[in-house]
């Protein structure tokens, strides 16, 4: 066997086909990450003229003038081979040492153990702890899932050979309902163009100061776009809703159930019917107040209610990120939005909605366990992959620890 460098068109024609492909294993992220300082490498192990192995290498200098290496989602490689993995290790290890590289990071596209819907270890499902064991071996070391840079925990919904119908009807019935009712009062779900995306980015960034997390700059989702949507791999999404006419819709409502409340008669077994009818047009009525109230404020007659981040490269769609605006949370549009995307993954032959991530250990109720819930309403099942592993290369490793363990980094 033998390993060299490949250019990015062989290391792209490999990442097309291989089964462990993802949106971050992908050439287009290094022209991310270079903007930033990164240089990027491809790798790939032959034997005679096929390729076997590959990944993407990204380089970032750090203290001393030595170079930290991650490999995003990598390798792509068989890593039940344990032959195959092993070669692969030892002659990453002699690249990076030649490009003055301390360490190396990757995060495998591999799932750990099968996970039903509630989290639990599925009996006799697939269970890739000898891969753990075999990476430890080798001398990678095992990063906690607080320092992950990556997901590691997802939820995720399969989509192959299953119809629209088939899927709605599988889903919990306070979830369905709720779509239904997003779909009732008018929720326009919108893709939105480039030049649009600071309405996205406005979203997000209220959700982040909201929810305590770091927000991205706009020229991140701008860069996003440039890189994958030429070729329909991403797509941002925005709902919202013309107040003037969801006030039409509670005013019709309304008056179909005044109505009814004239052809009930007097008589006192209609008493209840007349009271649960006379709080329904109550709530009509206030909403259609609190209704007028937002267009007199906002001085418009159409709000933006959330926003949403697909990535969709086959096979599968991803639900990467998403905000809502707090005072319009009430109208659930996030779950229309989910259900417009599922119904794309249909259409467009995908074979799973990946959710994306969801806390770790959910069973114990951690923070943030409302995001496993929101998905967990759409079924589908857990899944977690094996985690991120360092790759020492010289012996700067321990020194690099120690500066930032003293740094608090």
């Amino acid at each position: 066997m033998k390993f060299q460098e490949i250019t990015e068109k062989e290391y792209e024609s490999f990442w097309e086909k291989h089964p462990l492909k993802t949106f971050l294993s992908s050439p287009k992220i290094s022209k991310l990450r270079e903007k930033n300082g990164w240089t990027t490498y491809y790798v790939g192990l032959f034997k005679k003229e096929k390729l076997l192995a590959a990944t993407m290498l990204l380089s970032h200098k750090r203290h001393f003038g030595k170079y930290e290496f991650y490999s995003p989602r990598g390798y792509l490689l068989d890593f039940k081979d344990e032959k195959l993995l092993e070669f692969f290790t030892i002659e990453i290890k002699k690249f990076i040492k030649k490009k003055n590289g301390y360490i190396l990071r990757i995060d495998p596209y591999v799932h750990y153990k099968e996970r039903d819907i509630d989290g639990n270890i599925v009996e006799d499902g697939i269970d890739n702890s000898d891969i753990v064991e075999h990476l430890l071996k080798l001398g990678y070391k095992k990063v906690k899932t607080e320092n992950m840079e990556q997901v590691g925990w997802m939820f995720s919904l399969d989509l192959d050979g299953k119809t629209e119908e088939q899927v709605l009807k599988e889903m919990k019935p306070n979830t369905r309902n709720t779509i239904r009712k997003a779909e009732k009062i008018g929720i326009n779900v919108k893709e939105i163009s480039y030049d649009e995306l600071e309405r996205f980015q406005s979203i997000m960034e209220e959700t982040s100061k909201r929810k305590g997390f770091s927000n991205r700059k706009l020229s991140y989702y701008q860069d996003m776009y440039k890189l994958f949507n030429k070729d329909n791999e991403v797509k941002f999404f925005i709902t919202e809703l013309n107040l003037k006419e969801y006030i039409e819709r509670l005013k019709k409502e309304k008056e179909e159930k005044e109505e009814k409340i004239g052809k009930l008669s007097e008589a006192k077994y209609n008493d209840g019917a007349k009271k649960n009818l006379t709080n329904e047009i109550e709530s009509l009525n206030k909403r259609i107040r609190e209704s007028k109230e937002i267009i007199k404020e906002k001085k418009t007659d159409v709000i933006t209610l959330s926003g949403s981040m697909f990535m969709l490269i086959q096979p599968e769609v991803i639900y990467l990120s998403s905000g809502n605006y707090e005072e319009f949370m009430k109208f659930n549009s996030q779950y229309l939005i989910q259900w417009e995307l599922i119904k794309y993954g249909i259409k467009n032959k995908f074979k799973k909605h990946n959710f994306y991530g969801i806390p770790e250990n959910i069973n114990t109720h951690p923070k943030d366990y409302g995001i496993y819930e929101f998905k967990r309403g759409f079924n589908g099942y857990v899944e977690e992959l094996i985690g991120e592993y360092e790759l020492p290369i010289t012996w700067h490793y321990n020194l690099m620890n120690l500066i930032h363990k003293i740094k608090g980094e």
